[in-house]
């Protein structure tokens, strides 16, 4: 057992081995220390990734839990990266990043072409999950669900401190029927507070890759990306001061509460047939 830097990776599967535990011996922790010989310790650092655990710590958890040669081998394949620093997943694995966003004290966002996932309506998502070219039929309800799951975060008690840009050019980009983009610029106005919208005539910016920063209580900061092939996690010094110097950025140049109140409700009046949207130019 090596003990470092925990990681989303190694925090998810260390929350699996718990999940299996629970599942397959019912035993509580020390209970299945006391089974395995270990420190009561050792299975509560293992299962909050915090530690590094040997191959032979997870055959002999893994057997203790009922799980066959196969399973085994699967599973340490997958940990064998826990504590990468930076790793990429496939994108339909939404456990880590789920994961990521429950324990996040703080959550920073830039997105250009859509609203921020934890701001979307069902009907948003639905829409743009249901046109994606990677999704099944059968697989969209179950997405769309697991979107709106997630959103449940940002009505906890203690919910994140969250801020998230936006582009103007989201506003923009039609998704839809009227009525789902005026229900969708609704939500975005009733969520000012947490939101900023970068003006349509800051153009380079917007080639910037959308980007998120999780900071957290007792862990290390990580930055998170992604596209339709993968996600990409990392957590180096130089990939979050990356991060921080774009938000700072999008800090100097985007509308504050007010004037990103003001630009959604012309988008909301556009669509209702009172004015357009003013687009500043450069």
């Amino acid at each position: 057992m090596t003990v470092t830097t925990s990681t989303p990776y190694s925090r998810d599967l260390g929350d699996e081995l718990r999940r299996l535990r629970q599942r397959y011996t019912g035993l509580r922790g020390r209970a299945l220390a006391i089974q395995l010989g270990w420190d009561p310790s050792k299975v509560s650092n293992i299962e909050h990734g915090k530690v590094r655990a040997s191959e032979i710590d997870l055959v002999q958890y893994l057997t203790v839990c009922g799980q066959d040669i196969d399973a085994i081998d699967a599973f340490r394949r997958r940990y064998c990266n826990a504590f990468d620093t930076c790793f990429a997943q496939v994108p339909d694995n939404l456990r880590t990043l789920a994961m990521t966003e429950s324990m996040a004290t703080k959550i920073t966002s830039y997105e250009v072409l859509k609203p921020p996932v934890l701001l979307q309506t069902r009907q948003y998502a639905h829409h743009l999950i249901a046109e994606s070219a990677f999704n099944t039929p059968d697989e969209v309800d179950r997405f769309v669900d697991l979107r709106m799951e997630r959103q449940t975060v940002l009505r906890r008690p203690f919910r994140p401190e969250c801020l998230f840009f936006v582009h103007e050019l989201a506003l923009q980009l039609r998704v839809g029927d009227a009525k789902l983009m005026e229900d969708q610029y609704l939500r975005l106005l009733f969520n000012t507070h947490v939101l900023r919208i970068v003006p349509a005539h800051f153009r380079t910016i917007a080639t910037h890759d959308k980007c998120t920063l999780y900071e957290f209580d007792k862990a290390a900061p990580v930055t998170y990306g992604e596209s339709d092939t993968a996600q990409v996690f990392a957590q180096n010094d130089l990939a979050v001061s990356r991060a921080r110097r774009l938000f700072e950025r999008l800090d100097a140049i985007s509308l504050d509460q007010e004037q990103s109140k003001d630009k959604l409700m012309e988008y909301v009046r556009a669509l209702r047939g009172h004015a357009k949207p003013a687009l500043q130019r450069t």
